[in-house]
């Protein structure tokens, strides 16, 4: 943004407008002009709009002196690192350095839920995609992930969902470690959740930072599939996230993360708030390229901030928080992963570590099931507001498909061509939420600046086409059961077809549910990358803590697993675990 030189030349403006804030002597017009004149204006609105006129002061003055080093280094603000970067400043005098590679989450298509489809593809989106597979007739499936402070928590559908009771009692076993299972992962949520839903003691929380809430005043037609599904015999619940995700399944009104009509992502429950304190800076426009070593320890980061190179040193640890496709990415440009990848790309080897980048997984997504609206009525909320998570054979132990409305139509790019869709449509999309097939996560090259390559590997295990050929099926009777019936003029995709047909339909229609996880798995095994404790194996002074540390993909969106790993991470570093 701004280069060294610039800065002394502007010193005596900054150092007055500084001055000024920290003494009160000017109030929030003023402080604006003020930074403008100075120009620090990108800093100044970042911090104004989050936290007020001394977070803002804080941070100007935090960016304009940034240290050499810092006891800790979060790198990404996401759905873990918010909460890691937000609690060790909030809970410890500790230095806290938070890079994020994007820019600020204040603008209305963060803010406004319904705009969240407006993300992707944009500058608040890494731009991934993966690798054209012949499993889905050679398509090339995007890969969204937010490059924004606040990560997917400011991008994503809003949607909180918990994951299944067995999900975490799955981690806790690959782990050998209990602090993972669901005993004590639903005491974490229970105790960040302010629930306002039917009341729920033994499952949720009352009080805490996190507003969760069923859906508000939704589109009629949500309700309506609540009752469609029941009638095909999912069981309906007042709650997405109590009871019915310890058993078979069942259908709710989503849970969202929606207050007075503005998206909370994860920043503005745990970060905004401290960005006043002395102990924490907030860096945007920091892309991380590699991980400073001393033998097998990380002792800090080497950075690109508006095309300059910089490095920062960690007296304590490095957090890798920057997500499913970029912390391996980062883990190999650093030397540590498989020696041989590496060596194709003329890295040095650091720490062996094979796992680094396998075991990519993703939800499928398929669009989908749509039908054209007697009456068109306008989307609400987060534009998709009932689910159901239910199994597609009966001798699973665990619901494997997870359906979403959608309040609009949704189709392919390929799809969305062959039939006739119009505007004023619904869909139903059956959703894959416990994948067989499993990808990986490369280097392209030794040049930090290229994206990594992603081998989605989506329907290569015939189990997942199997599973979401039952789900489509599943779909389209619940969008033609009776209780739809007044919203429905017609079918338009995909209509009875042959398996065959339908199959086809299928690798043409399927997406993601942007849900990219697993690549640096928490485990025992010679595969696994990180322990128990979210350190990295065979390195000192270096955790993860995003979602690419689940062994499993968890079964529903997994921004509330997410957090739940931050705050696992945040009570360990405060050595509260």
């Amino acid at each position: 943004m701004y280069g060294e030189s610039d800065k002394l030349k502007k010193g005596d403006q900054i150092n007055s407008l500084e001055d000024a804030l920290y003494r009160g002597r000017v109030g929030r017009r003023a402080f604006i002009k003020m930074a403008i004149a100075a120009g620090l204006a990108p800093y100044a609105a970042e911090a104004m709009a989050q936290a007020g006129t001394q977070a803002a002061s804080n941070q100007l003055y935090n960016n304009k002196n940034l240290k050499k080093s810092y006891d800790f280094i979060v790198i990404g603000c996401g759905s873990g690192g918010s909460v890691v970067a937000g609690r060790l400043a909030a809970e410890s005098n500790a230095e806290v350095l938070v890079l994020e590679a994007g820019g600020s989450d204040q603008v209305d298509n963060v803010k406004v839920p319904a705009m969240w489809p407006t993300n992707i593809r944009s500058e608040r989106d890494w731009g991934h995609s993966a690798d054209p597979s012949p499993n889905v007739n050679g398509r090339a499936l995007i890969l969204p992930m937010g490059k924004v402070v606040g990560g997917g928590s400011s991008i994503n559908a809003t949607v909180w969902a918990r994951g299944h009771k067995n999900d975490f009692d799955y981690w806790a076993s690959e782990s050998g470690h209990d602090g993972w299972n669901y005993r004590n992962v639903l005491n974490i949520y229970r105790r960040i959740e302010d629930w306002q839903g039917a009341a729920d003691p033994q499952r949720r929380g009352k009080g805490g930072r996190l507003w969760v809430t069923p859906a508000q005043n939704p589109n009629p037609i949500a309700p309506a599939m609540v009752k469609a599904a029941a009638s095909v015999g999912i069981p309906a619940f007042d709650d997405q996230n109590g009871v019915m995700m310890e058993g078979a399944g069942g259908v709710a009104i989503a849970n969202l993360r929606i207050k007075d009509g503005q998206r909370r992502n994860l920043p503005s429950d745990y970060l905004h708030g401290v960005l006043a304190k002395p102990n924490v800076t907030l860096l945007t426009g920091a892309e991380v390229t590699r991980l400073v070593m001393s033998g097998s320890k990380v002792t800090g980061v080497d950075l690109v901030r508006d095309g300059a190179v910089q490095t920062v040193m960690a007296a304590k640890q490095v957090i890798l928080c920057a997500g499913a496709i970029n912390s391996p990415k980062i883990l190999m440009l650093s030397g540590i992963g498989d020696p041989q990848d590496l060596g194709r790309h003329g890295i040095k080897t650091v720490v062996a570590l094979p796992g680094v980048g396998r075991n990519f997984q993703d939800h499928v997504l398929v669009a989908g099931c749509i039908w054209e609206y007697n009456n068109a009525l306008p989307p609400a909320n987060n534009l998709a507001e009932a689910t159901f998570f239910w199994k597609s054979d009966s001798a699973l132990d665990t619901p494997d498909l997870q359906p979403f409305q959608i309040e609009v139509p949704y189709a392919s790019e390929v799809t969305g061509k062959q039939f006739n869709v119009v505007p004023g449509a619904w869909s139903i999309a059956p959703g894959l939420v416990r994948p067989k097939s499993r990808g990986r996560v490369m280097l392209a090259s030794a040049n930090p600046a290229d994206k990594a390559r992603v081998d989605g590997a989506f329907l290569s295990h015939p189990d997942d086409v199997t599973a979401l050929l039952r789900g489509i099926e599943l779909c389209r009777e619940i969008g033609n059961a009776a209780a739809m019936k007044e919203f429905v003029k017609r079918e338009i995709m995909p209509g009875k077809l042959d398996k065959a047909a339908m199959t086809d339909f299928l690798r043409n229609a399927a997406g993601t549910y942007f849900h990219e996880s697993c690549t640096c798995k928490m485990g025992r095994d010679e595969m696994s990358v990180v322990d128990g404790k979210l350190g990295v194996r065979g390195v000192e002074g270096l955790s993860i803590a995003d979602a690419s540390i689940m062994p499993r993909v968890s079964t529903g969106n997994t921004m509330a697993p997410t957090v739940v790993i931050g705050e696992r991470m945040a009570d360990i570093l405060l050595s509260r675990a």
